[in-house]
């Protein structure tokens, strides 16, 4: 037998079940696969400065020639 909700009896039951209903994260239904998002990370590493000079010969966009490159080079395309 299922029995009906509790009633609230006083106003700060009441606000605290409507607070505790709106802030409650839903379970998911399934877990979430772990995916490596997409983007760009800022690092720091060491080039030197003929190859630098290389990609940076060519104007803007050398971050992007050495990512490429770098994306080549480890067989990701």
């Amino acid at each position: 037998m299922a029995y009906p909700p509790r009633r609230h009896t006083s106003a700060t039951e009441k606000a605290e079940a409507l607070f505790k209903a709106a802030t409650t994260k839903p379970a998911d239904a399934k877990p979430k696969a772990n995916v490596i998002p997409q983007g760009k990370e800022q690092v720091s590493i060491r080039i030197d400065h003929d190859v630098l000079a290389y990609f940076q010969d060519e104007g803007a966009g050398w971050q992007d020639r050495i990512n490429s490159a770098l994306r080549k080079a480890a067989k990701l395309d």
